[in-house]
């Protein structure tokens, strides 16, 4: 419904009306002093409105709340729950807003912490964090029987080979540089590698199947401990290597960033505010244009003086 229909409203000095108010727009009831400005706002409509939300809510919170009547009217049709702002002279303060007077904007921070979406500012590419369980919808939504390999990238800090010889020891049968894959037991010491060749241990080798659910689980549990957030699926169809991240990250930037916190959507926090106005949405600054030099500001002081003579 577009409007709100308003029969019969008997509120205080209201003698029977009857009213349309349009929704989406701003509507002024204006009136003399007596008129039924406010019956009509806060005594009828803002009060149906938040009769009708109490009565939304269970019995034990609604005993908190304090009983409140019906207002004096036939029927109210359309109406939405409403918000009211107190008959007061407006705050000074420039944080003080529509939506702090009324505190829905704590419910707003919260709504966006929660499910907001986040880009990276630099290539655009959606920012989220996985769970194991989403890596695992992902690698199943995949196609059927397809081959694909489960990675986990490895910083060598002394030498490929003893990376290699501690990877033997605590079982696992392949690594992967670059676009090679090679048998742990197999690698001498004449392998050719390069230090700006990504080096991926192999995890597990499998099959896209239902039936793997559970080991591919497993496997990404594993890879998830040799490193603590980041897991590199390498699928041979495509040839295409897909990486998931524990923390919001971006691949292609790699870039980390924080979780969403309320806090970073208040403009009255330091993490949210903006780091020019701190929040207060203006900001003053020295037009140069206008300033006059301290010469001039001396001649016109030495002129005036000299004039007075």
């Amino acid at each position: 419904m577009a409007k709100i229909e308003i029969r019969g409203a008997r509120v205080n000095t209201l003698k029977n009306i009857d009213l349309d108010i349009p929704k989406n727009q701003l509507v002024v009831i204006t009136g003399v002093s007596g008129s039924g400005k406010s019956s009509l706002a806060f005594g009828t409509v803002f009060a149906e409105g938040q009769m009708r939300y109490v009565e939304s809510l269970s019995s034990f919170a609604r005993q908190f709340l304090g009983q409140r009547g019906h207002p004096d009217v036939d029927r109210i049709d359309g109406l939405s729950p409403a918000i009211a702002i107190e008959q007061k002279t407006a705050s000074s303060n420039p944080r003080s807003t529509v939506g702090t007077m009324t505190e829905i904007y704590d419910y707003l921070r919260i709504l966006w912490a929660k499910i907001g979406q986040q880009f990276c500012p630099e290539c655009g590419r959606e920012i989220r964090a996985y769970t194991v369980s989403e890596i695992l919808e992902e690698i199943l939504d995949l196609k059927e029987s397809s081959r694909f390999d489960i990675l986990s990238p490895l910083s060598i800090t002394s030498s490929l080979h003893e990376t290699v010889r501690l990877l033997n020891q605590q079982g696992f049968m392949r690594i992967r540089i670059g676009m090679n894959v090679y048998r742990i037991d197999e690698i001498a010491e004449e392998t050719d590698f390069s230090a700006d060749e990504p080096v991926f241990v192999v995890i597990d080798r499998l099959r896209v199947h239902r039936d793997h659910a559970s080991r591919i689980a497993d496997s990404l549990e594993t890879a998830l401990k040799m490193n603590a957030d980041l897991i590199y699926v390498y699928t041979y169809d495509d040839q295409g290597m897909s990486a998931f991240s524990t923390r919001r990250w971006c691949p292609i930037c790699d870039r980390h960033f924080n979780e969403h916190e309320a806090s970073a959507f208040s403009f009255n926090n330091a993490s949210g505010a903006c780091p020019t106005c701190f929040g207060i949405g203006s900001h003053q600054e020295v037009d140069i244009d206008l300033l006059v030099p301290v010469s001039h500001y001396l001649l016109a002081i030495s002129l005036r003086f000299a004039s007075a003579f």
